[in-house]
């Protein structure tokens, strides 16, 4: 019976190389090509994405240029959470930079092996990261990605003819991440850099020259590398074209009761009347039922979970605190506020000659123009507690675009 090899576990750090100044992409004016906008978000923040949503990377380390500082704060600033990010200055060649990431994983005693990436291969998934880390933890110390060759390979001389043709069985074209015991990654860059060896170029080549053996996974045919202008604008198109629109709608109701009173207040304008809104707050129905729909769009629970009536420093408060808390909350999560529709269920007072400056409050509130701001009323044809006027209905919907989301 094969004796079975037991899975041993890994603790992963990741190293994510940016400190190159990209030169061959061209149009120097645009900055290095990793921080280069690709569907929205600058290359590396598609490379963060993945690596910050894999449950089996414990710390990123990302090595820049020290000219990048304000770069990679941006693109940090695109990625959900970051938590796990630490940013360190590279050196001038590839190999340097890595060195530098891996001393900094170093103070992490418990990170057992690293995965070594380039920022600019955004175009990588979870599944290729799982088949390194399984190769890993089944007991290789050095793991490659790579895809094999399918073009036919030519080798020439110095006037431009060929000389032979190179069999390319066998052949692979090398990928990142590029995955090491940690120790033993670290002990052969340390070796490289103190012999003076800088001509390497990619990691599993210094393991090679270290005596490690390395061991080839499976790539991805979508892991490539953005080197020239083309492929980063080609990567554009590739993202814009899978990209869904994120366009949410929120829905709200709400209803108060009708008291004897002056006056009633509905979207912050308040209307002489001889009855008024019960309620906790100022009672404004129509806010109420705009601030559900608001949250809504970004399942952030209803107005009694971020303001309870039995809270009592809520007492009398104008209803714009709660609307404008909730498009804090929207834009805090990515959203920009498309549209705001309100309708008015109501045999009394008359909305009519009230309703253009209801909508200017919702533009100031919610800090959209005006004609995104939309207040209609009804009656209920005497029908039912409205048509009794006994009480006011709001019925409203929401429409948010969230940015970089997907389903």
């Amino acid at each position: 019976m094969p004796q079975m090899h037991q899975k041993q576990p890994i603790s992963a750090g990741v190293v994510i190389v940016a400190a190159g100044r990209g030169e061959r992409a061209g149009a120097p004016e645009e900055g290095p090509k990793q921080y280069r906008p690709i569907g929205g978000k600058p290359v590396i923040a598609h490379t963060l994405d993945v690596f910050q949503t894999w449950d089996r990377a414990k710390r990123i380390v990302v090595v820049i240029h020290p000219d990048d500082k304000a770069l990679v704060a941006a693109a940090l600033s695109t990625v959900p959470s970051a938590a796990k990010v630490t940013i360190v200055h590279g050196g001038a060649t590839r190999q340097q930079s890595v060195l530098a990431g891996l001393r900094e994983l170093q103070a992490s005693s418990d990170i057992t092996h690293v995965l070594i990436h380039d920022a600019v291969r955004p175009f990588f998934d979870h599944a290729l990261l799982d088949r390194v880390a399984d190769a890993l933890s089944g007991g290789a110390t050095a793991v490659l990605p790579a895809t094999p060759v399918a073009d036919t390979l030519k080798r020439a001389g110095p006037s431009g003819d060929v000389i032979e043709t190179v069999p390319r069985a066998q052949l692979y074209a090398a990928q990142t991440p590029q995955s090491f015991a940690f120790e033993t990654i670290l002990s052969a860059h340390e070796k490289a850099a103190g012999a003076e060896r800088t001509d390497f170029t990619d990691d599993a080549s210094i393991a090679e020259w270290a005596g490690i053996e390395v061991k080839i996974v499976d790539g991805s045919p979508d892991n490539v590398k953005l080197t020239v202008r083309r492929d980063i604008d080609m990567a554009d198109q590739r993202l814009s074209r899978q990209q869904l629109p994120d366009v949410r709608t929120g829905n709200g109701y709400d209803v108060h009761q009708l008291e004897a009173g002056d006056g009633v207040t509905l979207c912050g304008v308040f209307i002489p009347h001889d009855q008024r809104l019960k309620g906790h707050s100022d009672a404004d129905v129509a806010l109420h039922a705009l601030t559900d729909a608001l949250l809504a769009t970004c399942g952030a629970g209803d107005i009694g979970d971020h303001f309870p009536p039995s809270d009592p420093q809520w007492k009398g408060a104008p209803s714009r605190i709660f609307i404008e808390h909730a498009a804090k909350i929207v834009r805090e999560r990515g959203g920009t506020i498309m549209n705001a529709d309100v309708s008015l269920i109501a045999e009394a007072p008359r909305v009519g000659p009230h309703r253009d400056a209801m909508r200017a409050n919702l533009s100031e509130f919610l800090g959209i123009s005006i004609d995104r701001c939309s207040v209609k009323a009804t009656t209920n044809e005497t029908i039912g507690f409205v048509g009794r006027r006994e009480g006011i209905a709001a019925i409203a919907t929401a429409t948010v675009v969230y940015q970089g989301k997907e389903p």
